[in-house]
């Protein structure tokens, strides 16, 4: 998990590369504009997201994702 915490914010990125590979294989088509829309939405609804949680020791960070089962606090 520790290696989780440092590279969080790569995974959007990585998903998008994924899904335009597997859109490329699934559906041709040659406009790059559409391509790009339908996968970086297909990527923001999979990658983690990062919450500012208000608690009685101050404000924790957190990472939840669609696969974890527990969030990772960052703090």
């Amino acid at each position: 998990m520790a290696l989780f915490k440092k590279i969080y914010w790569l995974i959007y990125p990585m998903l998008i590369g994924l899904f335009m590979l597997i859109f490329d294989l699934v559906y041709k088509t040659d406009n790059f504009i559409l391509k790009i829309g339908v996968c970086s939405v297909i990527a923001f609804i999979l990658s983690p997201r990062k919450k500012i949680i208000l608690t009685q020791t101050g404000k924790i960070k957190q990472i939840t994702w669609l696969f974890l089962k527990k969030p990772i606090s960052l703090d």
